[in-house]
């Protein structure tokens, strides 16, 4: 595909003035585990280890990216069974992420610094998958299913966080339950899931798997982390099998309220320099941006953005692109990253289209601004309400246009004042 050069549509849309701009910080109250690998420890006797012989396998699911220090929990996690005189092997549980290759799922792995050498067990990446039943989810029949790999364990746990999910709103969401349902179930089970939650919803359909899969497979339960503003952990907490589904909405609300979100909601552009799938399952947090652009899910009504720019991907995203159809706009940077392969390997799985759909290109980041400004509609420099965000993870600092600073002085630190400048048409912020 080719896209127009600067040339080409430069002469469309006048250029005009742009805001000024502050580097400000912001940092809510939060708290953070100060003794993240002990807690783990502590927290594993809460299962019940003591119901497995010894030598017994254990199957520990993990895979959900941009998790606080994952590798070191993992790495905790297998050492503290292999003392108690068990063999854990890691199963990716990422549905069909990675390409749903094993290769790829390996890949991602490796990413979050999780290897066979580094946590000192081994990894069984397979895609395979059993079908364990199947459920009634609002008179639509689902089919469960679980990785072969788990399934040939004497038990399965899971390691996950727990926090508002990027697709829709319940009492349960990302976390342990979802995990199991979804990311153990490989691709054929993510795309089952999905299938019946469209249709069903989200929190049917991960209430009847996860009863399914109970009665089934030997599932010890999982080790739950709740992280902070700042993404750190701050709690972390054992949660037998039994009382997955009770236990997850109080750790949810908990999440709900230290999450990293911008202090403001209303906002005319958010220029969002990377997104990617460590950062979010949906490429950039939804509960950020305020758009899940998911079929029988509506957006949330808070934050209210009216126009996105979404600059580039992350290295560690690998090309996998799902999200930039949460933009409006996009540049032609970001598309030359895109590994489309992988793109739509995770919005087909997920039934979640919009967000692999691709938005207006621009040549450059010039013409990106010029062109979203204008959109905007009767736009005036000193009214423009303006964040610019590394990504929707990082958000302790970031630039804002003078009218936004207007409404968040009181919640935010003013660290520079700065003007936008362009070389070659790529955007900087330069300090004044």
């Amino acid at each position: 595909m080719e896209f127009p050069d600067p040339d080409e549509i430069a002469h469309l849309i006048d250029p005009q003035p742009y805001p000024s701009f502050a580097r400000v910080s912001y940092d809510p109250p939060t708290e953070t585990l100060p003794d993240l690998l002990a807690t783990v420890r502590s927290e594993l006797d809460r299962l019940p280890l003591d119901d497995l012989e010894p030598g017994a396998t254990v199957a520990v699911g993990v895979g959900s990216r941009g998790i606080h220090r994952l590798d070191d929990v993992v790495t905790e996690t297998i050492t503290s069974l292999e003392e108690r005189g068990f063999d854990p092997v890691v199963v990716p549980a990422m549905g069909s992420h990675g390409g749903a290759t094993p290769e790829g799922q390996r890949e991602i792995l490796a990413a979050l610094d999780i290897t066979e050498d580094r946590i000192g067990a081994p990894i069984d990446a397979r895609m395979d998958v059993e079908k364990l039943a199947e459920v009634d989810v609002g008179g639509t029949t689902t089919p469960v299913y679980l990785s072969a790999a788990a399934l040939e364990a004497d038990a399965v746990l899971v390691i996950n966080r727990v926090k508002p999910h990027t697709n829709f709103t319940g009492r349960i969401e990302s976390g342990l339950c979802k995990m199991l349902t979804v990311g153990l179930g490989k691709q054929r089970g993510a795309q089952a899931f999905h299938s019946t939650a469209i249709e069903q919803g989200y929190v049917p359909t991960i209430e009847s798997l996860v009863a399914a899969i109970r009665d089934a497979a030997p599932v010890l339960g999982g080790l739950a982390i709740v992280e902070n503003f700042h993404e750190e952990t701050g709690h972390l907490e054992a949660i037998p099998a039994s009382s997955l589904e009770d236990r997850e909405p109080d750790l949810l609300e908990r999440a709900r309220n230290e999450m990293a979100t911008l202090p403001e909601d209303d906002i005319d552009l958010l220029v969002v320099d990377e997104l990617g799938k460590e950062i979010s399952g949906a490429g950039m947090d939804t509960n950020v941006i305020g758009r899940y652009r998911v079929l029988n899910a509506p957006d949330p009504e808070d934050p209210s953005i009216k126009l996105i720019y979404a600059r580039g991907l992350t290295a560690k995203t690998s090309g996998n692109g799902n999200g930039i159809g949460l933009a409006d706009i996009t540049r032609r940077a970001a598309v030359e990253q895109l590994d489309l392969r992988k793109t739509y390997a995770n919005a087909l799985t997920s039934g979640s289209l919009a967000k692999a759909k691709l938005p207006p290109v621009a040549p450059n980041d010039e013409l990106a601004l010029r062109i979203a400004l204008n959109a905007l509609g009767g736009y005036d420099p000193e009214t423009a309400r303006v964040a610019w965000i590394e990504n929707t993870t990082d958000l302790a600092e970031f630039y804002v246009s003078d009218a936004l600073l207007e409404e968040i002085v009181d919640d935010v630190t003013v660290r520079s004042r700065a003007r936008l400048t362009f070389d070659d048409g790529t955007a900087e912020f330069e300090r004044v």
